[in-house]
C-alpha cells in the first residue's frame, strides 16, 4: 500500500514549505496551493487523500473551498490547520466536511495524528478547542449566523471579494460572469444581511472569519 497523498494549502508559502518538510518523510506530499481558489483547481487535478489547509486564504477562503471540493469528491479528507482558536470556526469546518480541525500553535505531532485520524474515517478536533465546540452546539448559532447561512456559496465568494478590495470588473474577471451579475448579487446578499454599506460589508466578512486583517 502507497503513501497517504496530502495537498498543502496556506496563504505563506514558508508555511508550505515547514509542512512539506514535517509531512515528507510519512506522506507523499502531492501539490501545494496559496489561495483558496486554486486549492479547488489542484483539488480536482491531483485527488489527493487528505488536503491540510488554512482557513484564511485570499480569494476564497478555506472553508468555502472545502464546500465546492466536497460537492465533487466527498471521500477526500480534508484537516483544517488554522490560527483561530475560535469554536465557531471549526463548527463552520465541520459542517463544510472537515475531518480535522488542529491550531497551528500544536505539537506537530497533532497534525500527524489528525491526519491518520481522518484516513481512519474519524474525526479530530484539538483538545483546545473541543470544549467551546461542545458548547456551541448546546447553544445553538447565533442570529447573525443564520442569516449567512441563507446567503448562497456565489454570493459568499462575492462578498470575500468584495472585502478584500476587489472591484466589480476584477470579480466578474475572477468568477467569468459579468460585472452586472457581480451587482447584482452584492445587492441581494446586501438584503439579505441587513447591510447597508461597503464598509460593512468588509466588518461583516471580518467578523465571521469570511476575511482576516
Amino acid at each position: 500500500m502507497g503513501k497517504t497523498s496530502v495537498l498543502l494549502a496556506d496563504d505563506h508559502r514558508i508555511v508550505l514549505e515547514g509542512l512539506r518538510g514535517l509531512l515528507g518523510d510519512e506522506f507523499e506530499v502531492v501539490g501545494t496551493a496559496e489561495n483558496g481558489r486554486v486549492l479547488v483547481e489542484q483539488a480536482a487535478k491531483l485527488r489527493p487523500d487528505v488536503i491540510v489547509a488554512d482557513i484564511s486564504m485570499p480569494q476564497l477562503n478555506g472553508i468555502e473551498a472545502a464546500r465546492q471540493i466536497k460537492k465533487t469528491n466527498k471521500r477526500v479528507k480534508i484537516v483544517f490547520l488554522t490560527m483561530h482558536p475560535d469554536a465557531t470556526y471549526a463548527a463552520d469546518a465541520f459542517e463544510a466536511g472537515a475531518s480535522g480541525f488542529v491550531l497551528k500553535h500544536a505539537a506537530p505531532s497533532e497534525l500527524v495524528t489528525a491526519i491518520h485520524e481522518a484516513m481512519k474515517g474519524r474525526t479530530y478536533i484539538t483538545p483546545l478547542v473541543a470544549g467551546d465546540l461542545l458548547r456551541t452546539y448546546r447553544e445553538g448559532g447565533s442570529p447573525e449566523k443564520e442569516l449567512l447561512r441563507k446567503t448562497s456559496p456565489r454570493e459568499r465568494e462575492i462578498l470575500q471579494l468584495l472585502a478584500e478590495g476587489r472591484s466589480g470588473k476584477e470579480i466578474a474577471s475572477i468568477l467569468n460572469i459579468s460585472p452586472r451579475t457581480v451587482e447584482f448579487h452584492k445587492y441581494r446578499m446586501m438584503e439579505k444581511l441587513n447591510i447597508k454599506t461597503s464598509a460593512e460589508l468588509v466588518q461583516y466578512a471580518v467578523r465571521h472569519g469570511i476575511i482576516s486583517l
